[in-house]
């Protein structure tokens, strides 16, 4: 007898443990939503628990203290969600306003995209480390060569250049859109360089993922992949 009362109290303890992860289970109106209530449940079921244990077979201290334990860390984890969500949204407000401030400035984003007018046309270069030389190639719509330039040492980073359109030969390259590549080195080793192309900022775009500003021709990139705000 003894035996199947102690097997019904570890039924009763499964069965709390059951009712509050219920909710992640099933989408039924009477489950829980928040931290008071299931604290509030936990209590009405341990409660029926011990009113109605086996006198000669009384719960085991140890399973109380277990199953108080397990509500806590549940309400624990529900607290720090909370918590964690009202972050995120303070996040989110505090980057659309920023976003919102970069309507109508020109950045760099990682692109290698050049547009000449009026004879002049600027872009940028992301350096991992500092470098003792950069070399610039401008190349045309053909892949041809349209000029190469020194760029000099720089330190490492993200910097804008300014390209005055005229070839190596010393002629006035033609407006249109052209592409370009860095070369950097330092004490002989190749640098990491990336190129950045110059947008200007029309729109604020709210994605799911966050915001995403429009560049117009080049397109809509994420908040967070701006590198430089000229």
């Amino acid at each position: 007898m003894a035996a199947v009362q102690a097997s019904s109290a570890s039924s009763a303890n499964s069965d709390i443990l059951a009712s509050l992860n219920a909710k992640s289970r099933s989408g039924t109106n009477d489950l829980v939503s928040t931290s008071e209530e299931v604290q509030n449940r936990f209590l009405k079921l341990l409660v029926t628990q011990l009113k109605n244990q086996d006198p000669l077979n009384p719960l085991d201290n140890a399973a109380v203290t277990t199953q108080i334990s397990q509500i806590n860390t549940v309400t624990g984890i529900e607290r720090l969600n909370t918590t964690l969500a009202t972050l995120l949204s303070t996040y989110n407000d505090g980057q659309a306003v920023q976003a919102a401030a970069l309507i109508g400035k020109s950045v760099l984003v990682g692109g290698s995209g050049l547009v000449l007018a009026n004879g002049q046309a600027s872009a940028g270069v992301s350096l991992a480390e500092p470098a003792d030389n950069l070399t610039l190639t401008i190349l045309g719509g053909g892949g041809g060569v349209v000029q190469s330039q020194t760029l000099g040492a720089r330190d490492a980073g993200s910097f804008a250049f300014t390209w005055d359109g005229k070839t190596d030969a010393g002629a006035d390259a033609p407006p249109g859109t052209y592409s370009f590549k860095v070369d950097a080195v330092r004490g002989g080793e190749k640098v990491a360089a990336e190129a950045l192309q110059i947008g200007t900022v029309s729109a604020l775009v709210r994605d799911k993922g966050g915001f995403q500003l429009d560049l117009g021709g080049l397109g809509r990139v994420d908040f967070s992949k701006v590198r430089q705000i000229l």
